[in-house]
């Protein structure tokens, strides 16, 4: 029975990291109104976001997996569950509102729902597992990094949405 309850959770870890993924990239479309912008100097070349994300959803996969090995409680269980799903919520939305709807000032404010989201998921994690509240660290530090690129980037194009 145990072995079933694993082989669930790894589907649904699975399917979460996936799912997000996929739609955060169908929503990203890099058209002309993107390429009008100003960017800050320090932005990272375009090609670099998918292979970021793409560490940081492993990473995430990683630690979901790791705390969920660790024994935790039901109610723990849950805790981070709902979180990864919300988390994805948001990580998805965030595209659809800069890139879709090309709203940056929108997606600003979002952000600070998927900045906080990482950080529930970080200490929901450490007292389970401390490894896993570190794994999630790199999604973190680069929502934030993606959010001082959100603000430059109102700033360096008023009236752009």
């Amino acid at each position: 029975m145990k072995r079933f309850f694993q082989q669930k959770y790894i589907w649904l870890i699975a399917t979460w990291m996936v799912s997000t993924a996929v739609l955060g990239g169908l929503a990203t479309k890099l058209g002309p109104w993107y390429f009008s912008l100003i960017q800050p100097p320090w932005k990272p070349p375009d090609w670099s976001f998918g292979v970021i994300w793409t560490i940081i959803f492993v990473l995430s996969a990683l630690a979901w997996m790791v705390a969920f090995e660790s024994k935790p409680t039901q109610s723990q269980k849950n805790k981070i569950t709902i979180l990864f799903v919300l988390n994805g919520f948001f990580n998805v939305l965030w595209s659809v509102f800069y890139f879709r709807m090309h709203h940056p000032d929108w997606s600003l404010i979002e952000a600070f729902f998927l900045w906080g989201s990482v950080l529930a998921i970080i200490l929901v994690m450490w007292p389970i597992r401390r490894v896993a509240a570190y794994l999630m660290v790199p999604y973190f530090i680069w929502v934030t990094i993606a959010m001082r690129l959100n603000w430059e980037t109102l700033v360096l194009n008023p009236g752009a949405y």
